[in-house]
């Protein structure tokens, strides 16, 4: 029996696309121009999510392989290695060997060999080899890191691939940064699908303390696991999902847990992946999903990379501070699939509020970090910042007045409150309305705006009038009857927009 019965057969290679055709010949470049000056060859190699990575990485192959080099492909799990294998067969590279106990292929002869970090680091060195290259570069490994910088290893060239190289310390291992393509070009050239997003409940993370550059996760899960916040997810999904094949993103296993029963409860097939899941069990879930008996995969940051199944919703239900897993999350969805025309997000923890489209992050986010861990770093220019439509809830870009997905216009809010008979300023030092309070004010303009058949945005805009923002983590569809001092209120700026209408006419 050969080491590779078991591997797939080998298929012809991919004709290169012109943006990796592009991204092969600066890399070309920058190696020739590396070696011709006597330096370092450290190259990190920016690839969004459906650039075909593995395709680039597999002409890269080829190419060391017509000069007789040794190839090294280091990835950042063992789960990935018999996926990268199958993928480079499929690419035509035959000349296999793998490093991991006991698998079929292993062959420390093999002049192209697949390995995972963590097995070099357990055997404690790197095989020969003329060039490696690090697939999930920004996942960096101490041990690996050192051996990048030793006397050793200094004349062999190391290409880093990653989809968001923004991680600590990259800029000290890696020397060039090359972009041969955006991720909104991709788009554009439907590489890649549009995506819409919408922002769902919005949680409430006061108190929740940041830990390593991210929310401290016990604090987060407490706080995203409120039951309103875990109800909206379901409903929000039923509006806006469009029964698409869906993965959604929860803090803990816990919280994860418990969005499923949700969703089962509801009569919705809701599957569940963590790290602990047998590879068997993950396939038989994309299975089910691709079938439709299940709709929805609930998971723990498990599927956030190398994952290329057919997903046309994203259930965003753990905010993160981190750029990276912010775009890695959303990835997993803007892969082209048939029948899915685009993707849709459902963003309840306002990460994109918070951090911007991944388009606008990845167009700006060009260069390697040098800081160490535990350095401060220089402010990055900052992403323009979607605004959220106060009508249907969707995210529209910068500075757009008319929401593309309604047709809904925001009015400008006065900071000057307008009644029957003058004009009062808002003061800052009001007290601050209670939970209960602004729950009661919603509910009585929902009966409102039920009873005068206004639009379903009138309650949140006039709420907002009221409180400077968007009703948040309250009940959208609670009604009550009125008060005298609520409907003064809306009557009050009724006049008042009757006038300024009046004026302007």
């Amino acid at each position: 029996m050969t080491p590779d019965m078991f591997a797939p057969e080998p298929g012809a290679p991919k004709e290169l696309r012109p943006h990796q055709a592009v991204a092969i010949g600066l890399l070309k470049r920058s190696t020739g121009k590396a070696i011709h000056e006597g330096r370092r060859a450290r190259f990190m190699l920016k690839l969004s999510t459906g650039a075909g990575k593995t395709v680039i990485a597999a002409a890269i192959v080829q190419g060391a392989r017509t000069k007789g080099k040794r190839v090294l492909f280091i990835v950042d799990a063992i789960s990935l290695i018999d996926q990268t294998v199958e993928a480079f067969m499929s690419q035509g590279v035959t000349e296999i060997g793998v490093i991991q106990a006991q698998h079929s292929m292993e062959d420390w002869s093999r002049p192209v060999q697949v390995a995972s970090v963590q097995t070099l680091q357990r055997r404690g060195k790197l095989p020969p080899a003329d060039i490696v290259i690090v697939d999930e570069a920004h996942c960096q490994s101490e041990w690996l890191s050192e051996i990048m910088q030793s006397e050793t290893w200094a004349g062999v060239p190391f290409i880093g691939l990653s989809a968001t190289p923004w991680s600590k310390g990259l800029g000290l291992l890696y020397d060039e940064l090359i972009c041969p393509i955006t991720m909104q070009e991709l788009i554009d050239r439907e590489l890649l699908c549009p995506f819409r997003v919408y922002a769902a409940a919005h949680p409430d993370l006061t108190g929740v303390k940041t830990t390593a550059g991210d929310y401290q996760q016990a604090q987060l899960s407490e706080a995203m696991a409120a039951g309103n916040l875990v109800a909206d997810l379901v409903e929000t999904w039923r509006r806006y999902g469009e029964n698409r094949p869906t993965f959604c993103f929860a803090v803990d296993r816990a919280h994860a847990k418990k969005i499923q029963r949700r969703f089962e409860e509801a009569g919705i097939g809701c599957g569940y992946i963590d790290a602990f899941t047998p590879t068997d069990e993950r396939k038989d879930i994309r299975r089910q999903l691709d079938a439709g008996q299940i709709r929805v995969v609930c998971n723990v940051g498990c599927l956030t990379k190398g994952v290329d199944w057919a997903i046309g919703c994203i259930i965003l239900a753990r905010p993160t501070k981190s750029e990276m897993l912010y775009v890695q999350m959303v990835g997993r969805g803007l892969r082209v699939n048939e029948g899915i025309p685009d993707c849709v997000i459902l963003d309840h923890a306002d990460n994109t509020l918070r951090m911007g489209f991944v388009t606008d992050l990845d167009a700006t986010r060009n260069t390697m970090c040098t800081a160490k861990r535990g350095e401060r770093t220089a402010r990055e220019r900052p992403v323009p910042l979607p605004k959220e439509c106060g009508s249907c809830g969707y995210l529209k870009p910068p500075k757009t007045r008319e929401c593309p997905s309604c047709g809904f216009v925001g009015e400008p809010q006065s900071k000057v409150t307008e009644t029957n008979d003058e004009l009062v300023p808002v003061s800052r030092k009001q007290a601050a309305a209670t939970r209960d309070q602004k729950q009661a004010w919603l509910s009585q303009l929902n009966w409102i705006a039920r009873e005068r058949g206004y639009s379903r945005g009138w309650a949140a805009n006039t709420y907002k009038k009221k409180f400077g923002v968007y009703p948040r983590n309250l009940d959208a569809s609670a009604t009550c009857e009125p008060s005298h001092e609520v409907r003064s209120y809306v009557r009050s700026s009724l006049i008042a927009f009757a006038k300024r209408r009046d004026r302007a006419a």
